[in-house]
């Protein structure tokens, strides 16, 4: 292997693919102050500008990015690339085989055609033996990039903790949320952590020439920790109270709980509770400790120590317990609307009747009832479905407000009913309003 020189390397042009993810605005955060040019790779460009607004971005889905002659319009002009894609299961959006693998390939091919360095952010555990189609794609993605003859460098990083979250270490934080008690699967499971600042920085020192060419390893501490002691860890950094007791979860409710997880997965729901996040952290998330000194770089920082270099905010608790209440607040605005819908036509009638004694035509009264019907359970079934969701809320709100509105107007006595029909529909328009900021992704 040779080492590049870090005093002649020029400030380069760099390509951040997954540039808006967990680790890919980490490195990119990083990157800009290097020196460098960044431009983010990602699917979706309004969520990039919001995460990174300064940076230039392509926009592409690596399913369509599978060929080599694909890759080129993206290199022109692009000195190293760093690939931050990734995601944990396959989904309606995510093909794990062809995210991980066939497009990894594909972009080692081709920038080794263009002389272009590549940096692959891999995972620690990956091999084509493992027991997820999560880590055996990603270690076929990165024997491709050995392969191919390209000038690269990957790193294979634990399990990774910055001031935002994604995935795992959004259920840590979950967990961490839950007040008095903690639930937990495996208790005992083996955990080694990395700071995203840490993975930012073997990154640059790569690409500064400071690690020879070739290298492959582990970003992880030293230490190994249960995923006990790491949920512990973090309640204490977010500030919440130790758990005063901890309850053990039967694994045969914790595959149940991820089978669920899976098929809401297949209505665009990626909750950290999937069978591939679950049992990954279950199995371990451990390495072999990088010598980077060798190279002048500082070693990867402990779990103690990451947690220190940021202190938790206000926001990094709410972030925690909206995470544990978004489930709830979904499943209620969908059972709201359902329930609002299917009563209107189990009692059709009855309804219309409340329409009909102000001088509604009754079959107009039946009409609107059940028309309204329809409406609601449509709205629920779009809270149900991802990616509708926060179109769901806006929708939920206009109607709710039509509701009031055209019951002002036709029906105001119902403002002084004992049971208070028109009061409760304001709460659901309050509750609409918190589950579109909930649903705010990154």
């Amino acid at each position: 292997m040779s080492t590049l020189s870090s005093t002649t390397r020029p400030r380069m042009t760099i390509l951040v693919v997954g540039a808006y993810g967990l680790i890919g605005s980490g490195v990119a955060q990083r990157l800009t102050p290097d020196g460098h040019t960044v431009i983010g790779l990602g699917r979706d460009l309004s969520t990039g500008k919001r995460v990174l607004p300064d940076i230039d971005w392509r926009i592409s889905d690596l399913r369509s990015l599978t060929h080599t002659d694909a890759w080129q319009p993206f290199l022109d002009g692009i000195d190293a690339v760093v690939n931050c894609s990734g995601a944990l299961q396959d989904g309606p959006e995510d093909d794990l085989e062809t995210l991980h693998h066939y497009a990894v390939s594909a972009l080692a091919q081709a920038c080794a055609s263009a002389d272009v360095h590549l940096v692959q952010i891999s995972a620690a555990g990956a091999d084509v033996a493992a027991s997820t189609p999560f880590l055996a794609s990603k270690a076929r993605g990165d024997g491709a990039i050995q392969n191919s003859g390209v000038i690269h460098h990957i790193f294979r990083p634990g399990l990774v903790l910055a001031r935002h979250s994604y995935g795992g270490t959004t259920m840590l934080r979950m967990l961490a949320a839950i007040p008095l008690i903690q639930p937990i699967a495996d208790p005992d499971a083996k955990i080694q952590t990395v700071a995203l600042d840490d993975v930012a920085a073997a990154v640059s020192a790569a690409l500064a020439g400071k690690i020879p060419s070739g290298f492959v390893g582990d970003l992880v501490e030293d230490k190994t920790h249960s995923l006990r002691d790491v949920v512990a860890a973090t309640r204490h950094w977010l500030g919440f109270a130790p758990a005063r007791h901890e309850i053990k979860m039967p694994n045969a409710l914790m595959r149940a709980t991820s089978k669920v997880a899976d098929g809401l997965g297949k209505l665009g729901w990626r909750s950290p509770l999937r069978t591939t996040a679950v049992k990954v952290l279950s199995d371990g998330v451990t390495g072999t400790p990088p010598n980077l000194s060798q190279f002048g770089v500082p070693p990867v920082r402990s779990l103690k120590q990451t947690f220190a270099g940021m202190p938790a905010w206000a926001e990094d608790r709410l972030f925690a317990q909206m995470a544990l209440l978004t489930p709830i607040l979904i499943a209620t605005l969908v059972v709201f609307w359902v329930l609002s819908g299917v009563i209107g036509f189990i009692k059709v009638q009855e309804a219309a009747r409340v329409l009909t004694d102000v001088g509604w035509p009754n079959a107009l009264a039946i009409s609107s009832v059940m028309f309204w019907g329809v409406v609601d359970i449509t709205i629920a079934a779009a809270f149900l479905y991802r990616p509708t969701a926060k179109m769901a809320c806006w929708a939920a709100i206009a109607v709710s407000l039509f509701y009031l509105a055209a019951s002002t107007l036709f029906v105001p006595h119902l403002w002084l009913d004992p049971l208070g029909p028109m009061i409760k529909v304001l709460p659901s328009i309050a509750l609409a309003l918190v589950a579109r900021v909930a649903l705010e992704t990154r």
